[in-house]
């Protein structure tokens, strides 16, 4: 059969099997497996974890019916129909800061194999699919590597092993894994077009002895941030991403960034708020949830977040794609409609100059 060929060389997010971060456990019965992914989640309980098991009825009925479930506390229960599909797999999962699998049905890209002599032909089955062990769990300390694992992998026996029981050592190591996955951030720093209320280009326009273009970056970039200008027209300068999401304002600014590197966090700043400081955006990098979509400035009497000064995680891109696609470029509701972190803030910090008016109040405030 020819293979499809791909058309467009667009940069992705890191993905493995099913999940950009995920690991199979395996090697021991499937309530071994899940009894052990359960008690490793209560002691993680400040990331989004997620399971991915298989059935073990034998006979079940194809849904006719996809039936949604919701209870008022936030807990949805979905029964429906679909087959097993790697992309649909990473939409899925692309929310979560780690995924476990029942490595007894699905492979994954790392692993943790538990050692269970009652499994040996078990684990000899899937011995091609333990190329990346992180760690090792005995059910019983005096158990043994079996001969085929040492033959195959050498090195196993200098992983470190745990004991099923040693619940707090295993989810210390696994927050380790976590923690290694957590995207490096980048700047952006979002360069308007000519404002009708202000009459002239407000990136341009100076607050500080220089454009507000250049003091925003330099903000960014004193707390070592990779730091790039979002602008509307096509650009050969290496600090500058230009819109590859036309006509959408703000909005197509963040996707093309996400589009440049999908991989990085995104802080954005416009070019509107000159009282932000280096307090504020330090202030911002500190409460920096990465186990939500965001981490956003409110003003502590505004209704709604600041969407233009957000550090947007990686997970945060699928999620505007999903509103662009629904007909909304407005990343505020996004922020609005999504799990976020929240930083509240004094309103005078995040105030939007727009007009000749607010320039010069803002010019005679910053003076003082």
């Amino acid at each position: 059969m020819a293979k499809h060929k791909k058309h467009t060389n667009l940069e992705r997010r890191n993905n493995y099997n099913f999940a950009p971060n995920e690991i199979a456990i395996l090697g021991a019965n499937c309530g071994v497996i899940s009894d052990l992914v359960s008690e490793v989640s209560q002691k993680l309980a400040k990331y989004k974890l997620a399971y991915f098991d298989a059935s073990h009825a034998k006979d079940v009925e194809k849904n006719t019916l996809s039936e949604y479930v919701f209870h008022h506390q936030g807990n949805l229960q979905i029964t429906t129909s679909g087959n097993i599909n790697k992309f649909q797999q990473r939409l899925d999962f692309a929310e979560f800061d780690y995924v476990f699998i029942n490595g007894n049905h699905y492979q994954g890209a790392k692993q943790i194999l538990i050692l269970d002599e009652a499994k040996e032909a078990s684990v000899l089955k899937r011995l091609e699919q333990l190329d990346s062990i992180q760690f090792v769990v005995k059910l019983k300390k005096e158990t043994e590597f079996f001969d085929f694992l040492v033959e195959k992998y050498p090195h196993i026996k200098n992983l470190i092993c745990y004991t099923i029981d040693e619940v707090d050592k295993i989810a210390n190591h696994i927050n380790n894994l976590i923690q290694e996955k957590i995207a490096p951030i980048k700047g952006l720093v979002l360069v308007g077009g000519k404002s009708t209320r202000m009459g002239a280009d407000k990136s341009t326009l100076e607050y500080y002895g220089k454009p507000q273009k250049e003091f925003a970056k330099e903000l960014l970039e004193s707390n070592n941030i990779e730091t790039f200008y979002s602008v509307e027209s096509i650009s050969e300068n290496q600090n500058e991403i230009h819109d590859t999401f036309l006509n959408l304002g703000p909005f197509g600014g963040i996707c093309s960034a996400f589009q440049k590197d999908p991989n990085s966090a995104w802080i954005v700043l416009a070019t509107d708020l000159p009282f932000v400081d280096k307090n504020l955006i330090r202030q911002l990098l500190e409460k920096r949830n990465t186990s939500k979509a965001a981490t956003a400035i409110k003003g502590k009497d505004k209704n709604f977040p600041e969407p233009l000064i957000t550090i947007y995680e990686p997970k945060a891109y699928p999620i505007l794609l999903q509103y662009l696609a629904q007909g909304y470029s407005c990343p505020r509701k996004m922020l609005i409609n999504s799990d976020v972190e929240i930083v509240e803030v004094d309103d005078a910090f995040i105030r939007n100059i727009n007009t000749p008016e607010d320039l010069e109040m803002a010019k005679k405030e910053i003076a003082k």
